[in-house]
């Protein structure tokens, strides 16, 4: 999936498309490796800046590992930007983007983001039980964990976006939520490894879940759309299969896919996608909550729906963030401790593999068109699935098999490392989080979207997801997963 801002621009530009998939696989990969090397006694990224919960400012950062305790809170979120700034501006250059720009609006995009994950963990949002209140020495507080964090910066996002259209367009050139998130998603592939080992069973589970994803989004979901846009509003096939893809299967990625395969005019993937963007907005922002609400006590099941319900790998991870946020802080408030990371590993594993499959549904859709609909002397290649096949997944698979077999067969004296370098590794993978919410936001000028002209268009993607594609997802997921749940935290 491209960057949502440049699969806007550039629809058409596959090669961009493939850059950022590779470049996210080598930029997690680097940062997964270099964190295994904890594992031998040597700490390459114990400098990374983490943020505590907190009440006074000056105890809100510090570094990653007590080795480097002389950068303190300052030293390492400086020393975390630089090296953000070096290693994803050379991805920028790789993108033949404007490396200069970049440079000065990440500085930019970094900042804010950073900010809002700072603000997230202010007591009075992030602290849970009643013994950190008191420890806190405060009434209340919203329960939201730290990670609130990345609601606060989703809506700063929002709120620079509709109230201050320039500055979001200035920001444009370090607004890549696409490249962020398959960075993320690649170092998750060992935190969830690492988590996965002590539970296998369940593990299998959500493997199992993942497959059953790609039956709904493409035999079931995806017809379904297709007749509805086609025989209740009137859309032509070139309309009719990009908002299929977009609404069912992944979005941004899969509408231009599919507009590729199909040889619709540029224009078509191009609104679709940005409808797509919009409405992941609005789901990130209310399904949550709605889990919160009535899957508490099912977590497994709310994190199944996030990754089949919100329609971009970008929001649909960041949903299942918020949601672990929600449903962990509710949980503990009762009394009841899950360990973290089960949540946000089944939304990541569900949309993963409906992600996989996504090169193979654009080639069959290719032959389907080129000889059966508009026939041409151009047929589908079988080297297109490859070309449209998502390389970050390849990135993830690899992380949590390099992950599984480190943390099943080590002794454990070497697993007694291995917790705290993949640690350091997924604070890293925090912080693309963190960018990925505040890009996503920057993204959703909801006025200048409408404009474009979106009322049908909006109104065939309100029926079929609210309408039919979140309650049979949810349904599914409740038949895979009522009734089980997460380990508890020890």
């Amino acid at each position: 999936m491209s960057t949502a801002s440049k699969s806007l621009d550039r629809p058409g530009e596959s090669r961009l498309v493939l850059s950022e998939d590779w470049l996210s696989v080598g930029i997690g990969l680097a940062i997964f490796l270099l964190a295994l090397a904890g594992l031998s006694g040597t700490d390459f990224l114990g400098w990374v800046v983490t943020t505590s919960v907190w009440t006074d400012p000056a105890k809100a950062l510090g570094p990653a590992s007590k080795i480097y305790s002389d950068l303190g809170g300052t030293g390492a979120l400086f020393a975390t930007y630089l090296a953000l700034l070096v290693v994803l501006a050379a991805a920028a250059a790789a993108l033949r983007a404007n490396v200069a720009r970049f440079a000065v609006t990440f500085t930019a995009v970094f900042g804010i983001a950073y900010a809002s994950w700072i603000a997230g963990s202010y007591a009075y949002l992030a602290v849970v039980t009643p013994a950190d209140l008191q420890k806190f020495g405060i009434p209340w507080s919203l329960k939201l964990t730290n990670e609130g964090g990345f609601i606060v910066a989703l809506l700063a996002g929002i709120v620079i976006a509709n109230f201050f259209p320039r500055f979001a367009e200035w920001l444009k050139e370090a607004i890549r939520p696409e490249l962020y998130i398959k960075i993320a998603i690649v170092i998750l592939g060992g935190f969830l490894a690492v988590t996965f080992a002590s539970r296998l069973n369940l593990a299998t589970s959500v493997v199992l879940r993942g497959i059953a994803a790609i039956v709904e989004a493409y035999l079931i979901y995806w017809a379904v759309v297709y007749y509805v846009a086609r025989q209740w509003f009137g859309f032509s096939r070139e309309w009719s299969a990009p908002l299929a893809s977009g609404i069912s299967i992944c979005g941004v990625a899969a509408a231009i896919a599919t507009g590729g395969a199909i040889r619709a005019r540029p224009a078509v993937p191009v609104l679709v996608s940005s409808l797509v963007v919009i409405f992941a907005v609005v789901e990130v922002l209310i399904l949550p909550w709605i889990a919160m609400a009535f899957l508490s006590h099912e977590p497994l099941v709310a994190a199944s729906w996030m990754g089949l319900a919100v329609k971009t790998d970008g929001a649909a991870i960041a949903a299942g963030g918020i949601t672990e946020a929600l449903i962990l802080s509710k949980n503990a408030a009762e009394g009841v401790n899950y360990q973290a990371g089960w949540i946000l590993g089944t939304t990541a594993a569900v949309k993963i593999f409906i992600d996989v499959f996504i090169g193979i549904w654009a080639f069959l859709l290719a032959y389907i068109w080129t000889n059966h609909i508009n026939v041409t002397h151009d047929k589908a290649k079988a080297g297109e699935i490859w070309q449209r096949f998502p390389k970050f997944s390849i990135g993830f698979v690899v992380t949590f098999a390099i992950g599984l077999v480190i943390a099943l067969t080590s002794s454990p004296a070497t697993l007694a490392k291995l917790t705290p370098a993949i640690g350091e590794a997924n604070t890293f993978r925090v912080i693309f989080f963190i960018l990925t919410f505040f890009s996503i936001g920057v993204l959703s000028n909801f006025r200048k979207l409408w404009q474009d002209g979106f009322g049908k268009l909006a109104a065939v993607y309100f029926v079929s997801l609210f309408g039919f594609v979140i309650w049979v997802g949810l349904l599914i997921s409740w038949i895979f997963f009522s009734g089980i749940k997460p380990p508890l935290a020890t």
